[in-house]
């Protein structure tokens, strides 16, 4: 996600917090510090300390508070995405090399560990008791997940609960703990970081909706992997639930991932075209713009300032996002 214009005003405090990740994830020993900073390079949206950013200007703007819950959130989404990384064998993210692909699995994974450990020393220095629960408390959840994940790997039959359970913990809960956690250091009142909770997690379920969406509508240049990646690693996203309520195309799916002779990989554009045909790409789109309309909803009770017209700004903006 490029910059949008609605938010630019914070490119200033943003500017602050990429300086303050790349002088947090510094390590003494030169791997883990090369490691960790060609991860910090190969870019990112941002998203949650934008979002921790917003929230906290509800209430009262603290930037040392805010500088210290944005960059431990960071880093955590950082740490999943090289443990990700390992256990899906990736050898690209958003176009560029893995840590996991240049320095080996056991690297990777220490890396992934040593970027959470630096999380969590950043936000102790906060002694806000709540912080620290509603924070240690969305990590385990995130753990979960992506036990889950690996779990209903190539399993056909499940569900949409479960796929909307699976991106909770995979994306909306870290997303909605940066908007909660952004009330909580502002002084706001229970009920109103609740609201940004809620506002976070809608915002956050839409987004891996449209991710999802774009893994078969996208390029493999706009992506940075191949297009049906997700697919090919055995994870069941939405558009492919939808697209299994078609007999056929349920067929041609199993028969082309239980096969020995079939390489996926071949078949992937036949099988995006088909997905396209069933309509699950359209029907996908109307439940991230479900998950939307609530996130607009539950801004309706929050003070009435710029901060909050900008959450509503970037949830219209995310909406229409094709890329």
């Amino acid at each position: 996600m490029r910059l949008p214009k609605t938010y630019g005003y914070l490119k200033k405090d943003l500017d602050f917090i990429e300086a303050s990740l790349h002088k947090t994830i510094q390590a003494k020993h030169y791997i883990l510090r090369n490691a960790s900073t060609d991860l910090l390079d190969a870019g990112g949206k941002r998203i949650r300390p934008v979002f921790v950013l917003l929230s906290s200007q509800l209430g009262e703007f603290d930037m040392e508070k805010v500088q210290k819950v944005a960059v431990s959130l960071e880093l955590i989404h950082m740490a999943t995405l090289v443990h990700d990384d390992v256990i899906d064998e990736a050898e690209l993210r958003r176009g560029k090399t893995t840590i996991k692909k240049i320095y080996g699995n056991r690297v990777a994974m220490y890396t992934g560990d040593y970027i959470l450990a630096r999380a969590l020393e950043e936000i102790s220095s906060l002694k806000d008791s709540n912080v620290h629960r509603i924070l240690s408390k969305s990590i385990v959840e995130v753990c979960i997940g992506e036990i889950e994940q690996i779990k209903d790997k190539f399993n056909w039959k499940q569900n949409l609960r479960t796929y909307l359970r699976r991106i909770k913990r995979k994306t909306a809960l870290l997303i909605a703990t940066s908007c909660q956690l952004g009330g909580v250091i502002a002084g706001l009142s229970e009920k109103e970081s609740k609201k940004l909770y809620q506002y976070g997690y809608n915002i956050g379920m839409s987004y891996q909706i449209i991710d999802d969406i774009l893994d078969f509508t996208s390029s493999e240049k706009e992506l940075g992997k191949p297009a049906g990646n997700d697919l090919l690693q055995g994870n069941i996203t939405l558009p492919v639930l939808f697209a299994m309520e078609d007999d056929d195309f349920s067929l041609k799916l199993k028969e082309t991932f239980n096969s020995d002779e079939i390489d996926p990989q071949d078949e992937m554009k036949d099988i995006i075209q088909v997905l396209h045909d069933t309509g699950a790409i359209q029907k996908s789109y109307q439940l991230s713009n479900l998950y939307l309309k609530r996130a607009l909803h539950t801004l309706k009770d929050l003070p009435n300032l710029r901060a909050r017209k900008t959450l509503e700004d970037i949830a219209k903006y995310i909406g229409k996002r094709r890329s």
